[in-house]
């Protein structure tokens, strides 16, 4: 099972495990309402590394992102729920609206993204090119998402 963290704790815990020649894999997201979609990405985010790490926007970060009727679960329920899936070792929420600082000071080996994202487009590139951290797309489960299961319940 995992854990919830706090910033200063899954920076100790990174360079602590890289130290002892650990992997850490890395990627973000709201995670508002857990699909099928979410779970296969975050299986293939755990299967590049020894460890993986959720980076879960708070509930203002979501609220930015997508508007004052989201999330539909508060950042706790959130978290809580992904530290209970096997793949998630560690969930750490940020406030922006982008993981990129957060991304920074944690300097994982690994960081994935969603295949609708190329190297180019990344919004971390910088940071994933200057810290030398490796990115793999991950291919979306076709027709899987918050906003279709959302759409659904209110038709």
């Amino acid at each position: 099972m995992g854990r919830i963290v706090s910033k200063g704790d899954i920076i100790n815990i990174v360079r602590k495990g890289q130290k002892e020649g650990k992997t850490f894999a890395a990627t973000n997201g709201c995670f508002d309402i857990l699909h099928i979609g979410h779970v296969r990405y975050l299986q293939k985010t755990k299967s590049f590394a020894d460890y993986s790490i959720v980076m879960l926007n708070s509930d203002k970060s979501v609220k930015m992102l997508k508007g004052e009727s989201r999330p539909i679960n508060c950042e706790q329920d959130r978290a809580e729920m992904l530290t209970a899936l096997s793949c998630v070792d560690y969930v750490v929420l940020f406030e922006e609206k982008s993981p990129a600082k957060l991304l920074e000071k944690i300097k994982p080996d690994i960081y994935t993204k969603g295949a609708d994202y190329t190297l180019e487009t990344l919004p971390e590139k910088d940071i994933v090119l200057k810290n030398n951290i490796k990115v793999e797309f991950i291919e979306f489960v076709q027709g899987k998402s918050t906003t279709n299961i959302i759409k659904k319940i209110n038709n």
